[in-house]
């Protein structure tokens, strides 16, 4: 008989609830016990959740960061849970054991994989219930990105209670843009989003409608209220250029660089520095936008123009990395890199050309299915599935960011399903 390969047999596992006892030594040990009170979090309710206690139902959240399973379980205690993840997790030794102990459901993030809609719908038939952050990745800019496709159908048909939190200061304890958490405050909000009735009665629409505008959340314009100091010993922008790598003072691509506590443009020196609050101040005659989400949003601008000029291309020498046929990646690294060659993206789609394995290989995916990408940790490398396996990029430069944003701008420019918000469109419209 043959052997299976991790992803096979991965991908054949059928899942239950999750042991009650695990979850609970988890949940109240190792999250509760000691990472909420590692990262002050906080939960408040604004819905009696208490009567759905002991039910199936869904919890959703916004992806404020990569440690969102802290700012999400406990609010439900004692109830227990299957999350969701991305599927590259299950691969690395680090998390591998525990993922499958605790029946957690792989996630192919941005496609379609009927494999784990079948495992949740089969736990919840079974009286058990799901954590789903429905944007597929923890966000990247401070604020959310639209919830991936098919989110309103999937709730519509499980028709349990969704349930929700929201996150407030879990990116700004942990930015997509470096790996070293800065301790400050997290509240998290808890409440009642859909009941079933609720679901019957609205479409698949307007269901992923209210998702995106109930879980939208802005963690700068929330500490400009809070005012909590996160501490990131002195540390506040490294890598910061990664994350916004257009000045807004002379328009240059990729001309960013940072460094401790500063952002600064290689090109015409405009410069800021970020401080404990996350406050971005300018230096000198220096031109900033008011937060870093909102520097993001207009860097998102200047790319969709970029990337709807007559002939557009992006084009980079990448190394790619997959996942391992037999055991588990270590080191916390995402993929064994496994080639090499050239990655073009234009109006038709993502094209690759190069060697994999020693051998010539070449793949071809249209634009309209390829909303974004994944990133594993931080933004240094990104990717996506190509005939369902795993393939992630490592560009030469700092590039990641344009690669992400260009592929969204182009995805949507060519008439792709996953579009901006409808508001953030208008706002970009009228010039907010």
């Amino acid at each position: 008989m043959e052997k299976l390969s991790e992803q096979q047999k991965l991908e054949k596992r059928q899942l239950h609830p999750v042991n009650r006892a695990l979850y609970g030594f988890l949940a109240n040990v190792v999250v509760k016990g000691a990472l909420v009170k590692k990262y002050n979090a906080h939960f408040t309710y604004v819905d009696d959740v208490s009567k759905y206690r002991g039910q199936s139902y869904v919890v959703v959240s916004n992806h404020a960061s990569r440690m969102d399973y802290v700012f999400t379980a406990p609010a439900f205690l004692p109830d227990s849970f299957n999350f969701v993840v991305g599927y590259n997790e299950f691969f690395r030794s680090h998390l591998a054991m525990i993922l499958r102990m605790a029946q957690v459901v792989p996630k192919k993030n941005f496609v379609h994989q009927p494999y784990s809609i079948r495992q949740m719908i089969k736990i919840i038939r079974a009286g058990g219930r799901i954590i789903l952050l429905p944007e597929g990745m923890s966000s990247i800019s401070g604020a959310n990105q639209p919830c991936g496709l098919g989110s309103g159908h999937l709730l519509k048909n499980l028709g349990v209670p969704v349930l929700y939190t929201k996150i407030s200061g879990g990116y700004l304890t942990a930015p997509k843009y470096n790996l070293t958490d800065r301790i400050g405050r997290v509240d998290v909000e808890a409440g009642v989003l859909f009941t079933p009735e609720q679901l019957e009665g609205m479409t698949p629409r307007e269901i992923q409608r209210q998702l995106d505008e109930k879980l939208y959340h802005d963690d700068y314009e929330w500490n400009k209220t809070a005012r909590v100091k996160f501490d990131g010993k002195g540390r506040m922008a490294e890598n910061m250029h990664q994350l916004l790598f257009w000045c807004p003072k002379c328009g240059g691509m990729l001309t960013m660089e940072s460094g401790g506590d500063t952002i600064r443009c290689r090109s015409c020196g405009n410069s800021a520095h970020l401080n404990e609050y996350y406050d971005l101040i300018p230096d000198g005659d220096s031109t900033v936008p008011e937060t870093p989400r909102v520097w993001f949003d207009m860097q998102r601008e200047a790319v969709k123009k970029l990337v709807r000029e007559p002939g557009y291309t992006l084009s980079e020498h990448v190394r790619i990395g997959c996942l391992p046929a037999a055991g588990y990646l270590k080191n916390q690294d995402t993929s064994e890199i496994v080639g090499e060659g050239t990655l073009r993206l234009d109006a038709e789609g993502l094209r690759f050309d190069g060697v994999k394995a020693g051998e010539a290989y070449s793949f071809f995916v249209p634009i309209k299915k390829l909303p974004t990408y994944g990133m594993c940790t931080d933004v240094s490398r990104f990717y996506t599935f190509v005939d369902g396996e795993f393939t992630e990029f490592y560009p030469e430069g700092d590039t990641t960011e344009l690669w992400m944003m260009a592929t969204e701008e182009m995805h949507r420019a060519q008439g792709g399903l996953w579009q901006d918000f409808p508001w953030k469109t208008q706002e970009a419209r009228s010039g907010t």
